[in-house]
């Protein structure tokens, strides 16, 4: 009789850690799939315009790219609705968005946190910024990515214009910066 309850015992307490273990690795194979989307989402970013569209960012080893798109040149425009360089700039960028065409993305990011897309949408049509304008809680995830890549701290002056291309940095402008010098680096980027 002794035999036969220590044998039901060792039995029952082989399935009990049988299970433990089952559980335990299912638990781990939980814990490595959250740790790979932990990591999917540090290296994309989602930035919503003013329109809605959803933008896809993903972070590469020296920058950044735009997902399901052919641009070859990404730019950066970090800027506030109240700054006076920033809105000088905006039409400068304009004139570029429209003179690069698909070869060009110009993505307008503003640092004001929970602006209604009303007043960015007048700062559109007030200094000619026709080009995409990005307004989402994303937005900070990109600005302090960008200040980190660029060694930049987090008080940085704006505009901040950073201009990227197939994924890697080309070069950065801090404060309001001449069409020309742009229009310069997009074109030996470009080889034009």
């Amino acid at each position: 009789m002794l035999k036969i309850t220590l044998l039901s015992s060792l039995i029952a307490f082989s399935l009990l850690f049988q299970a433990c273990s089952s559980d335990s690795k299912k638990g781990h194979d939980q814990e490595k799939v959250q740790e790979a989307n932990a990591l999917l989402a540090k290296n994309e970013i989602v930035l919503t315009s003013t329109n809605k569209k959803q933008y896809v960012l993903k972070k590469a080893k020296e920058g950044f790219t735009l997902e399901n798109s052919k641009v070859k040149i990404l730019i950066f425009d970090v800027f506030a609705t109240w700054c006076p360089p920033c809105q000088a700039e905006a039409s400068v960028l304009s004139s570029i968005q429209k003179k690069y065409g698909d070869k060009v993305k110009v993505i307008g990011v503003t640092i004001e946190d929970s602006i209604p897309n009303a007043k960015l949408e007048s700062f559109k049509t007030n200094f000619s910024a026709n080009y995409t304008i990005v307004n989402s809680p994303e937005n900070r995830r990109l600005i302090n990515s960008l200040a980190e890549e660029l060694k930049l701290g987090k008080n940085f002056g704006i505009p901040l214009l950073a201009i990227y291309k197939d994924g890697k940095l080309l070069h950065f402008y801090q404060g309001a910066t001449e069409e020309e010098f742009i229009i310069s680096d997009l074109n030996k980027a470009l080889g034009i």
